[in-house]
């Protein structure tokens, strides 16, 4: 039984006092100010913390570290990207992510697959894990290698398809290699003009509603990069499950993402690291110029009922510190209790865990994560975990 000074009811957006857990196996028997035990029971005092679900990012690459990006995905080999995805998969699951969605290897093929794998055989210490395998782009798309020598054919970060028929047997292909769901780029390169995000899109919507029909023949979704106009509205309209960045959605796209409950994974983190650690003062520039637009158009979905869940883009900034969306997310307008949900149950949701993770209730998964103060008041406390239980088992203390 673990107990603590307050627990997260994350449905009422509440702080029961005091808290308490009974767990048995991997699951969670009670939850609530306080549970019935056995004499025998093992009893863990956690003191004055708050016990709540694990945390969830809804948006990793493991196989992604500091660094320039498109150059560690041609100078470092699949076995040494793979390694350091299990090294970044510890990191993540000590600082209290207990569950994350990759979306994408980055030209690592299907290697998160062995890492998931390992993770669930408990080789390795790591968050429950859905994975997309390489993620789907088009021929000069978002990921592709153009930045480098053609006559090098360098290879893309992202598997190509060029079509519909395409990205059906692409799809095939990565389920054959053990994906739980799609990943694909659906705009890109972005670029401001006159205030105003411009993105060319990748797919049609038809093309792109070939491929939520292919990955749903199999129970699987399509999870979409898609920062702007008209890709996003186009991804939307053919039923992705998540839209991914959404720096700037048209009153259509988010009609239909309020009707259709498609998410928004707005990853702040990311933009802010890229401009705190950008290659030059112009890059910089353009980047804060970039995150400012995203966080006024931001306050513009939350106003028209958008949902909302949580990703940090974690990979290209270090993994174990991506905590920092949660802060980012309160800045630009939501309040601690909304984070918390958007992060919880709408992740839950996003993940395919509904009624398993994202909850202390009877029943769901016992992972359970310890922090100081209340994160309904003070949401940078998700910073400062303590400790760390996924499945029953304790990780960190």
């Amino acid at each position: 039984m673990l107990k603590g000074a307050r627990l997260l009811d994350i449905e009422n957006g509440t702080i029961v006092t005091p808290g308490e857990v009974l767990v048995q196996g991997e699951r969670i028997l009670e939850a609530g100010a306080k549970v019935s035990h056995s004499p025998g029971a093992e009893i863990i005092e956690l003191g004055d913390v708050t016990l709540m679900p694990g945390l969830i990012d809804a948006h990793i690459h493991l196989f992604l570290h500091p660094g320039a990006e498109d150059l560690q995905t041609v100078e470092e080999s699949v076995p040494q990207r793979t390694i350091m995805a299990t090294l970044a998969a510890k990191a993540d699951l000590m600082a209290g992510f207990t569950a994350e969605r990759d979306m994408g290897t980055e030209g690592a093929g299907s290697a998160d697959s062995a890492v998931r794998d390992a993770i669930n055989d408990g080789l390795i210490p790591g968050p429950r894990l859905p994975i997309s395998g390489n993620a789907i782009d088009i021929l000069g798309g978002h990921e592709d290698a153009n930045n480098f020598n053609p006559a090098q054919h360098v290879l893309s970060n992202a598997t190509y398809a060029n079509s519909a028929e395409q990205l059906v047997v692409v799809i095939r292909e990565q389920e054959k290699e053990g994906a739980d769901f799609i990943k694909i780029y659906e705009t890109g390169k972005d670029s401001l003009i006159s205030g105003r995000l411009s993105t060319p899109f990748q797919y049609t919507e038809g093309q792109l509603a070939a491929a939520v029909a292919e990955a749903a023949r199999t129970g699987r979704h399509v999870a979409v990069h898609a920062t702007g106009e008209p890709g996003a509205l186009f991804a939307v309209q053919a039923g992705v499950a998540s839209v991914d960045h959404a720096y700037q959605l048209s009153d259509e796209t988010m009609r239909i993402m309020r009707e259709k409950k498609i998410p928004a994974v707005p990853t702040f983190a990311i933009g802010e690291y890229f401009a705190e650690h950008a290659a030059s003062p112009a890059a910089s520039e353009r980047e804060g110029k970039l995150q400012q637009l995203h966080a006024q158009e931001f306050k513009k979905q939350l106003a028209a009922s958008v949902p909302m869940a949580v990703g940090s883009d974690v990979g290209p900034f270090p993994h174990g510190t991506q905590a920092r969306e949660f802060e980012l997310m309160v800045q630009y307008g939501m309040s601690p209790v909304a984070v918390l949900q958007a992060d919880l149950i709408n992740g839950a949701k996003l993940l395919g865990w509904q009624g398993q993770i994202g909850a202390l209730k009877p029943g769901y998964f016992a992972d359970v994560i310890a922090v100081p103060g209340d994160p309904t008041r003070d949401i940078g406390v998700l910073k400062h975990v303590s400790f760390v239980m996924k499945g029953g088992v304790v990780y960190r203390k």
